[in-house]
């Protein structure tokens, strides 16, 4: 008995030209979403290493643009009380880490995508296959197997790269996105402790200037 090869290369190779481009779509799908990943796990590991940095009291390349943006508010905020100077100063260095934080997570929302759009494509591939069976049986006027079967397997085929590509997608979205959000609530604990150093050095200059 022949040996039957199920592999997406070979189904792509035996199906029809609309099942070649749903399945080229969705290994394109399935790739770009493991890229998408692998630089969303390496995102949340430079964040959790700045985070241990700033814990230490010690400087990281990442984070040290809030500190820069707090001082800029501070000098922004010369001749305000200290009340409304820490909290200009906590303001500006939040907006600094949202920017930040959109950069580590702005992969997240592609993954959001594929995982979404990826059943849907692979479903369109499904019903094309099955019409393209009913159309075999019409043209060949027989229901065997050996009609309706290319027709059935392309259209299984591309249900299953679509989940293929939609399982990971939606599993890299769920547990990236709660580990980036979890550091940045940790973020802003660490924002609220550098913004009372950046603050406290200046009390007596901003009392006077207030003055």
């Amino acid at each position: 008995m022949d040996q039957i090869t199920l592999s997406p290369m070979e189904f792509f190779h035996q199906a029809g030209p609309v099942g070649k481009v749903v399945i080229g779509i969705l290994l394109i799908a399935s790739i770009w979403c493991w890229a998408l990943i692998i630089e969303g796990v390496v995102n949340a590991f430079r964040f959790g290493a700045a985070l241990k940095r700033w814990h230490r009291q010690e400087n990281s390349p990442l984070l040290d643009p809030i500190l820069v943006a707090g001082a800029d508010a501070l000098v922004r905020a010369r001749g305000l009380d200290a009340g409304e100077t820490r909290h200009r100063t906590v303001e500006a260095m939040n907006r600094s880490a949202k920017k930040i934080i959109a950069r580590l997570d702005g992969g997240l929302a592609n993954l959001a995508v594929i995982s979404s759009v990826s059943p849907f494509v692979g479903l369109f591939g499904t019903v094309w296959g099955i019409m393209a069976s009913f159309a075999a049986i019409a043209q060949a006027k027989d229901t065997s197997l050996a009609v309706v079967a290319p027709g059935i397997a392309e259209a299984l085929a591309t249900t299953a790269i679509g989940l293929a590509a939609a399982i990971p997608a939606a599993i890299g979205y769920n547990r990236l996105g709660s580990a980036i959000t979890a550091k940045a609530e940790e973020l802003g604990g660490l924002i609220e402790e550098r913004a009372l150093d950046i603050v406290a050095p200046h009390p007596a200059q901003i009392v006077k200037e207030a003055a």
